[in-house]
């Protein structure tokens, strides 16, 4: 057994939203630096490139960002992501079971996941959405000599778009975003339940992390070829200035008629690295970090009932 048993107990509903939070945390801090190189790529067209750089694939853009910016710009937005993540992944992913449950009344089917899913990704990103535009506002600004920068801080920011843009700006991008956290969580979470019950069902591993390896890196795929061309319109649409774009939906068409269809899948690369390596890291650490709350509930309670 590699990692963390399993626990006969299922986990309460606190235990797995703190253990998401956690984990995307941690996921977030590892793969930061692929997500803002994939933010570059994918705006990267929409205005002239500023002072000559161009960016040349997800290596070539952290490259170019590390000579030009200097290393904490791979970081730009952080603070603003880990927020994200404590509000978002906590219920995207920690409340997934019991909606499923919930909605299941017994039977279980894809059909019932894929609703769960897409239910706790709307549900996350209708409150979660001001942290998501000022993360991406900052991985977009450049970090140069000459170039105005928006912004100078974490909360200086949600001021600044309050103030100029008032609370439609904090929620901008709101309606591209639920659809795109649709579509990421239900095919991230459903594929990974698949992927691992396949595994377990046909005794291919046991319960341990390279089961969950393998399956956090198919549902990391997946997930990708089927949410890019929605990520590239909420991150263009969500750091364009007031005016630029009448609506997500115009910010498509004008992607599509200016830059054609292959603009949908632009930071494709980075995308694919950054969700496959944070699908990876979060799932990991997602499994093994609840099944350590949860033992160590147990064993507090254990002790709590010899004493009692």
């Amino acid at each position: 057994m590699v990692g963390f048993k399993p626990s006969d107990v299922p986990p309460p509903l606190g235990v797995k939203m703190a253990s998401a939070g956690a984990a995307a945390c941690i996921a977030d801090i590892v793969t930061f630096p692929l997500d803002t190189a994939k933010v570059r790529l994918q705006i990267q067209g929409e205005k002239k490139a500023v002072q000559g750089i161009r960016y040349r694939g997800v290596f070539g853009t952290i490259s170019t960002m590390i000579r030009t910016e200097g290393p904490k710009s791979l970081y730009n937005g952080l603070v603003a992501g880990l927020q994200r993540q404590v509000c978002f992944a906590s219920v995207r992913i920690g409340l997934y079971d019991n909606v499923k449950n919930f909605y299941t009344g017994g039977k279980d089917s894809v059909l019932i996941r894929i609703l769960a899913g897409c239910t706790t990704g709307a549900m996350a990103v209708s409150f979660a959405q001001p942290t998501d535009v000022v993360k991406v506002r900052f991985q977009a600004q450049m970090n140069l000599d000459g170039v105005a920068r928006r912004y100078n801080g974490t909360m200086q920011a949600y001021k600044h778009i309050f103030q100029n843009e008032g609370l439609r700006g904090l929620w901008k991008g709101t309606l591209p975003n639920i659809t795109r956290n649709a579509l990421v969580n239900c095919t991230e979470l459903v594929t990974y339940d698949l992927i691992k019950e396949a595994i377990l069902k046909h005794n291919l591993m046991s319960d341990n992390l390279p089961c969950h390896f393998v399956s956090a890196f198919g549902a990391g795929f997946v997930t990708t070829v089927i949410a890019s061309p929605v990520d590239v319109v909420k991150t263009r649409y969500m750091n364009s200035p007031p005016g630029q774009y009448k609506s997500a939906i115009n910010c498509a068409w004008t992607m599509l008629t200016k830059e054609g269809p292959t603009a949908f899948y632009k930071g494709f690369v980075p995308s694919f690295l950054r969700l496959g390596s944070w699908n990876i890291v979060m799932f990991v650490s997602f499994e093994q970090i609840k099944r350590q709350i949860q033992r160590r509930t147990e064993q507090w309670c254990n002790v709590c009932s010899q004493y009692s």
